[in-house]
């Protein structure tokens, strides 16, 4: 029986991990589907996600949060440098411009895109979260809190993003002890997380997901599609085209 569970863990956790370090499978991407510069009046809400820097990028994306609001010409993104916690500074940093360029040269992937009227009805909720957020001088890589923590912060404040970070947010899962159970990243759910290394979640925009030292495994039952660690999705496009309609 113990044999087994080991089989089932290798084949979910670390048999993707093994092929994304190869290169051999790529998930899908939705940046080329979706135009994502809004209108000079439009309010809009973005979240974005890119593959990080140097060997963790075969395991780990970087995530950040860009908000416009309306007859603004630029958006300001809103995302976590780890650098400066070494220099005793804010780790979370905002900066005018850029909200989808690349991270270290890796291509972002849209993962929300609300604008209009649902985006600045939600802009001020959006806004408080940023600036509520606890670990702001604050940062380890593994397993928390990161730049995946931070965006998943702002997901279950306000669970109207319908923000479901891919299985490669390493540290999307990271809660401290008294919060082992708490709402899932999207708040669309539950989640039982130990310090994002052991874990599990269930909820309408995540579906079910597994959580073993970071690494995640998700079947999004109702988008029909499958997220593996190393990997990320395989399946129905993150974003729907009705998401960013005004």
């Amino acid at each position: 029986m113990l044999k087994k569970l080991f089989v089932i863990i290798a084949i979910l956790f670390f048999l993707p991990v093994i092929i994304a370090s190869s290169g051999a499978l790529q998930a899908s991407s939705d940046i080329d589907k979706i135009s994502h510069i809004p209108q000079l009046d439009e309010t809009a809400i973005q979240v974005y996600a890119a593959r990080t820097w140097g060997l963790k990028k075969v395991l780990a994306v970087h995530t950040w949060v860009a908000i416009k609001h309306a007859n603004e010409d630029k958006f300001t993104r809103y995302e976590i440098f780890g650098w400066a916690k070494y220099r005793n500074e804010d780790v979370l940093v905002a900066h005018r411009g850029g909200h989808d360029a690349p991270w270290y040269g890796n291509t972002p992937t849209i993962l929300v895109d609300i604008r209009g009227d649902k985006a600045q009805a939600i802009i001020a909720k959006v806004e408080q979260a940023i600036d509520d957020y606890p670990y702001r001088f604050e940062y380890t890589m593994w397993p928390g809190p990161n730049s995946n923590t931070f965006t998943a912060y702002i997901g279950r404040r306000v669970p109207e993003l319908r923000l479901d970070l891919p299985s490669t947010a390493i540290g999307k899962d990271y809660r401290e002890i008294k919060d082992i159970v708490s709402l899932s990243p999207s708040g669309s759910g539950v989640q039982f997380s130990l310090w994002g290394l052991l874990g599990a979640s269930a909820g309408v925009e995540e579906g079910l997901e597994l959580n073993l030292l970071g690494l995640n495994f998700e079947i999004d039952v109702f988008d029909l599609a499958i997220e593996l660690p190393g990997i990320g999705r395989i399946g129905a496009p993150q974003i729907k085209q009705d998401e960013h309609d005004t």
